[in-house]
């Protein structure tokens, strides 16, 4: 079976004024499918350049990115969009729904873009709703909403389009330890169901659910491993999201 994700001796350079900066010096890294992976480092290490890459918001200075079978390295803005459309689904901190639309509209938004029918969208939205535990809040705008609420409206947008891979980025950074636990365990109910996760992430309580961890400093992967614990986490995840689901 081929690697979902496939990166070869990944580089990216800045240029700023005189200097250059070499945020990814050489990173090469596989990812299969249905794996739940969570990218670490501290700042400056490269992690969410690395992400911005595999999220193919930005391109590499030098090295390949095959994603889901397609060279993605060299595309342009608009090819690197449409795959982005078809493949990934983002998680953001700050949650990034449009205020004046409503759940149903945010989580829909993707949906125009693929092209579909009104009457499909909405159908999908709202079942795309129901299966985050919001289906009976289709109708409020996020200042409506809870913070994880709002972070649950924003899964369920990056589920709407089956992507190959949901890119999380530090997901529960504006969520309280309560929240962050449900939202962890939403998550986690999402890898169980064949979802391919990549979870960006400095906190190493989140990082703990996942499956593999892949440390980052100065722009190299300085570990890569299968977490040791993942046991004793998927059972307290388990009842986690069954309380919330």
């Amino acid at each position: 079976m081929k690697p979902l994700i496939t990166i070869k001796d990944i580089g990216r350079k800045y240029i700023i004024g005189t200097e250059v900066i070499h945020a990814l010096k050489s990173v090469s890294l596989t990812i299969n499918k249905g794996e739940f992976v969570a990218l670490m480092g501290p700042s400056g290490s490269g992690k969410s350049t690395l992400m911005n890459i595999l999220g193919c918001l930005d391109t590499p200075t030098k090295g390949e990115y095959i994603l889901n079978g397609i060279n993605v390295s060299h595309m342009t803005d608009n090819e690197l969009a449409e795959v982005r459309n078809s493949e990934i689904g983002f998680v953001f901190q700050t949650f990034n729904l449009l205020p004046r639309n409503t759940a149903l509209d945010n989580v829909a938004l993707p949906l125009v873009y693929a092209g579909i029918s009104k009457e499909n969208r909405q159908e999908r939205a709202k079942k795309a709703l129901e299966n985050v535990g919001l289906g009976n809040r289709t109708d409020h705008r996020p200042n409506e909403l809870s913070g994880g609420q709002r972070q649950r409206v924003a899964v369920a947008r990056a589920l709407i389009n089956d992507p190959s891979i949901i890119l999380a980025d530090e997901p529960t950074g504006n969520l309280d330890t309560k929240t962050s636990i449900e939202i962890m365990g939403l998550l986690e109910d999402i890898h169980t169901k064949g979802n391919t996760i990549i979870l960006v992430t400095h906190e190493e309580d989140i990082a703990l659910h996942a499956h593999r961890i892949v440390r980052m400093r100065d722009g190299l992967i300085e570990n890569d491993y299968a977490n040791p614990n993942i046991h004793t986490i998927d059972r307290n995840v388990d009842s986690t999201a069954k309380a919330v689901l």
